[in-house]
Formats: C-alpha cells, structure tokens, sequence
C-alpha cells in the first residue's frame, strides 16, 4: 500500500490501489454467498466499519438496503465524541446511504435497548456482578429485533461490520475469529445462535482495519477518517456509576470492606463502585497490594485479598450458546470435551475442559485463571482449531483455586 495521509487530522488513512478495491469487493461477494442482485440489509451504525459494508455491498452488486437504530438519547450522547450510535452517527449513517446510493431507514429502538441492555447493566452491578453490554446489545436488539426487520423486508441476509467470518461448513454456518486477529470480536459475538448465524454475514472478515478505512476514502466517503468508538455507548460522559447511580439508587447504601481472613479494613460508599478484580479505589491499606475478591450484595460487604485469591479453577456457565459439532453444549460438557476458553476480551483463550457438575455446564481450567467475575462472558474455542467459536455463556459464579 501506498503512504499514509491524514483526514481531518483524525485517523491515518492509506491510499488503496486499485487491485485492493476489486480484491475487497470480491471478498465481499465471496462472504455474502448470494446471486448478485439480492436483497442484503446492511446494519449501519454511522461509523467506517458498517458504512464500508454497505458501500461494497453495493459496489458488488447486491441490492442493499441500509437501516441504523436509535438506540438513547441523542442529547447526551452528543456531548461525548466515540459512543456510536448517537445523534452525529445517525447523521453520518444517512448522509453515507445518500453518497452510496441505497435506502436508508432509522428505527427507533430507545425502549427496547433500555430494556434489554441498559436496565440489565444496572441490575447486574447491583448483584455485584460485571457485565458486558456489548454483547447483550448484540444478542437481542441487533441479532434478534432487527434480524425480523431485516426478513420483513425481504431481504436473504443481514451484513454487519463486525470483524469476525462466517464459514459455511456442510448444511451449518460456523463462526470463525477474523484474519486480523487484533480486530477480532468473536468473544462479543458468542451468543449468535445457529439460526442467526445461518443469516448473518460478515463481509469485513479478510480485511484489516487500515484496508477498510483505504476503502471509505476511495469511494469518497467522509467517514474514512472517523475514530472508532471507544467508550459504552448509552455512557457518554465515561462515568457508568453515575448512570447506574441514577438508575438504581440503592446501590448506593454504605458497608463493610473485610479482608478475607475475616478483619474488616473499612467501610465502602456503595457496593456499586467495586468489581472484582478491582485494585484502585479501595481506600484502605494492609502493607499488601489488596484486590477485590468477591461481592456480597445481600450483605453490602466487599472482600479483598492479596492477588493470588483471583485465580479461579473453575466457573459455571449460565444463558448459554452452542455451535459445536455436538448436539448441545450439556453433551459437550457432559463428554469433558476440551476447549479454549476466554473470560474477557483483552485476555487470550486459556485451555479448559467442560464438566457437567450437578446439572450445571462448567468451565474447568488447566491451570488457574485470573481476571474472572460473575456476569462477564466465557467465549469458547475448539482446542484444535483455535479460530473456531464453539459458543459460551454468562459466568454465574466461579470456583477460586484456593477452594477447589
């Protein structure tokens, strides 16, 4: 590729040849798999990613069809640059349908999204927990309401601008990591079903992010330099105890921080404020590093240790999803199947097997694993073929390998 220039003094973007161009088309034909001329309804959020799948969907051929959910309040949202699918990016989304050429449709989502991943975040700092709502936003608005919206249209798949590939393999479609590893987002993506799977495409899979930003700027749209979003997007001032404040007021009850070992080192403003793992912030001193080691919201108290108590040896799975060879992820666990599991998003997939403990799917791991909470998600991998999802589910609790 040619040297890189600047837009807007925002993000560095390359100059594409024109072998590039056809080679990202192509790659899109290739992972759509449909007649050219199809409908594909292009999910576009407004930034570069889902805008260049639309644009090279149509490029391709295909008969597209753009549609953005309001997803908050654009008033807020505005106030904080990187949070997608605000005001400007429902803005940027329609101004790049003009420029491409396609329909474009809004759907006003605000209280569906409110409901299904706003409330839910609140409520599970309220249990002590950590969740991830991206996943959440992608496991029911995105991949179940707007999946209808996109067959009520008429169209034979929905598109997305989400680094990861679709592979069809035999009569199923498997889910498989991106080729730019560090832009991958298959942890995020674990709870795809096979049917939704079977519908969605990733057009962005071969493609890596300096390439995809070389095609916005050759097709002339103004996005090309756009950052990427950085923060929750429904959180537009980066302060999530505010919202969860707001929104759940009782989180905010005084209570104990008890060491491990049972001395009570202080007291804490709201249970709300603490993660495990959490090492900063907690206001009291032992001449030993301390961590957050565990949550007791029916008793306000917060736990901390030294941070070997992290490591966990096992956690159970709840709300899960299966896309392994198996029938269902109960006889996978059942057979002890080994897989690689992954706890968070910015950590690396660790060996593991699955157990079925009194009815419950587990995660067992080889060694101890650190950084694991209840309400995150465990991603889960085939251990011979690392690139392959195999599905996951939600940490209900976990088993610290102290105890196990």
């Amino acid at each position: 590729m040619a040297a890189m220039t600047l837009v807007e003094d925002l993000c560095p973007v390359p100059d594409i040849r024109r072998t590039d161009m056809d080679a990202a088309v192509e790659s899109a034909r290739a992972a759509v798999g449909l007649p050219v001329g199809a409908r594909v309804v292009a999910a576009m959020s407004g930034g570069v990613d889902s805008t260049v799948v639309a644009a090279l969907l149509h490029k391709a051929g295909y008969d597209v069809v753009g549609v953005t959910l309001q997803l908050y309040d654009h008033g807020a949202a505005l106030k904080k640059k990187g949070a997608c699918c605000a005001g400007q990016d429902i803005h940027d989304a329609r101004l790049a349908a003009e420029t491409i050429g396609i329909p474009h449709y809004v759907l006003d989502y605000e209280s569906r999204f409110k409901d299904a991943v706003i409330d839910q975040f609140a409520d599970s700092y309220l249990k002590g927990q950590t969740p991830v709502p991206c996943i959440r936003c992608n496991q029911t608005v995105k991949f179940r309401d707007l999946l209808d919206v996109a067959r009520d249209l008429g169209a034979e798949a929905m598109a997305t601008g989400h680094y990861v590939r679709r592979a069809a393999v035999g009569n199923r479609s498997q889910m498989r990591k991106a080729v730019d590893h560090s832009r991958d987002q298959s942890y995020f993506l674990f709870a795809t079903t096979q049917d939704q799977l079977d519908y969605l495409r990733f057009p962005l899979a071969d493609l890596e992010k300096p390439q995809v930003r070389g095609v916005a700027a050759e097709l002339g749209l103004k996005i090309a330099a756009k950052p990427d979003s950085q923060d929750i997007c429904f959180v537009p001032s980066g302060d999530y105890r505010t919202l969860i404040d707001r929104l759940r007021p009782q989180g905010r009850e005084a209570g104990e921080i008890v060491h491990m070992d049972g001395r009570v080192l202080g007291r804490h403003a709201g249970i709300t404020d603490y993660t495990i793992g959490q090492r900063r912030g907690l206001n009291v001193a032992v001449g030993e590093p301390l961590f957050v080691v565990r949550l007791e919201p029916e008793t306000r108290r917060v736990f901390v240790g030294p941070r070997e108590a992290l490591l966990t040896a096992s956690l159970t799975l709840e709300e899960t999803n299966w896309l392994g060879d198996e029938a269902t992820l109960v006889e996978a666990a059942a057979s002890a199947l080994p897989v690689l599991a992954r706890v968070r998003s910015t950590r690396q997939s660790s060996p593991a097997r699955l157990a079925l403990i009194d009815g419950d799917v587990c995660v067992v791991f080889d060694e101890g694993e650190e950084g694991v909470a209840p309400g995150q998600a465990c991603a889960l991998y085939d251990s011979t073929d690392p690139d392959r999802v195999l599905g996951g589910g939600f940490i209900r609790d976990t088993t610290a390998v102290a105890t196990a």
